[in-house]
């Protein structure tokens, strides 16, 4: 069963007197029951305006969408009753204490704490020392569980949790996480966007964006599956310089920084090794190293935007 379908959505923007920014173009997908679906892509790629149409905060210019079934124009009302949502920025009450903010939204949804503690406690347990310290004194892991113990408290059937992770260590994204695997095994349908590729690999499915257009729509690995090229990490004491000599290579389809590597791929597979060695032996780069490497989802996202146009 899909809690969430979307087809052909589209969502402009007056921008000036008689243009428009296109922040969805044409995207459909849809989410299973259950599932974690992960919106990855970078700022402006279109993911706010997708969520904001889904909550029904905006409507949208073309297409059709769904959650539970119900139409996010003709039910919207329903449907803010049986989805939680979470917003990229903290928009909770700051001057309100933990407790307080807690007790309103509850409040808001006829429900109470004490109904459905089950289903935050987990989260809720790890702030409730604070419960008396007001929002705004949070730290940012701090307001992040006490954002999503408020988008939990009415037990909703759908979250959206639009870019939950920004700004937040290390430490707390991995714990927010493990939190949202606990809530999957509850049934709860979780749609969640971030510009973090690492953590597309989190998800049970993605939906890659950029610049409004959906890339691709598979498992984590089916994406790493479908690039068939053979994947080298370079590197040199001279990084620029390198990077630059392996551009200027006609053989060569693309190369780019990687943490401390540049990942090159090669328009066809022959002698890649001894090219990018002829390289580094005639450019007298010093410390050269070269080695195959697995594409992840980056390296994908990235051979997805050259190829289908949206880069630059």
């Amino acid at each position: 069963m899909q809690s969430v379908t979307v087809s052909h959505l589209i969502k402009n923007y007056p921008a000036g007197k008689k243009s428009v920014v296109e922040a969805v173009r044409d995207v459909s997908f849809s989410v299973d029951k259950g599932e974690i679906f992960g919106i990855i892509g970078p700022d402006g790629a279109g993911k706010t305006s997708i969520f904001r149409v889904l909550t029904t905060l905006l409507l949208a210019e073309g297409g059709k969408c769904t959650v539970d079934g119900l139409d996010v124009v003709k039910d919207y009302k329903e449907i803010r009753k049986r989805i939680g949502y979470m917003p990229g920025k903290f928009s909770l009450y700051q001057d309100l204490s933990v407790q307080e903010n807690l007790e309103f939204f509850a409040t808001i949804f006829n429900t109470t704490i004490e109904k459905n503690y089950d289903l935050i406690k987990d989260i809720y347990a790890q702030i409730e020392p604070f419960k008396e310290r007001k929002a705004g004194q949070l730290s940012g892991g701090m307001k992040q569980k006490l954002a999503l113990s408020c988008a939990l408290i009415h037990k909703p059937t759908v979250l959206f949790l639009d870019e939950p992770t920004t700004g937040v260590d290390a430490v707390s994204r991995k714990e927010f996480w493990e939190m949202l695997h606990r809530l999957k095994t509850q049934g709860i349908t979780i749609l969640v966007s971030t510009p973090y590729m690492d953590e597309a690999g989190l998800c049970d499915r993605i939906a890659l964006i950029q610049k409004g257009k959906i890339l691709s729509v598979n498992t984590p690995k089916g994406i790493t599956k479908e690039f068939k090229k053979p994947m080298w990490a370079v590197r040199s004491a001279e990084m620029f310089r390198l990077m630059n000599s392996i551009l200027a290579d006609p053989a060569v389809e693309s190369c780019y920084p990687f943490g401390q590597y540049h990942h090159v791929v090669f328009h066809n597979a022959e002698n890649e090794i001894q090219k990018l060695e002829q390289i580094i032996r005639e450019g007298n780069f010093q410390n050269g190293e070269i080695k195959p490497v697995e594409p992840g989802i980056e390296d994908c996202f990235m051979a997805l935007m050259k190829e289908q146009g949206t880069h630059g």
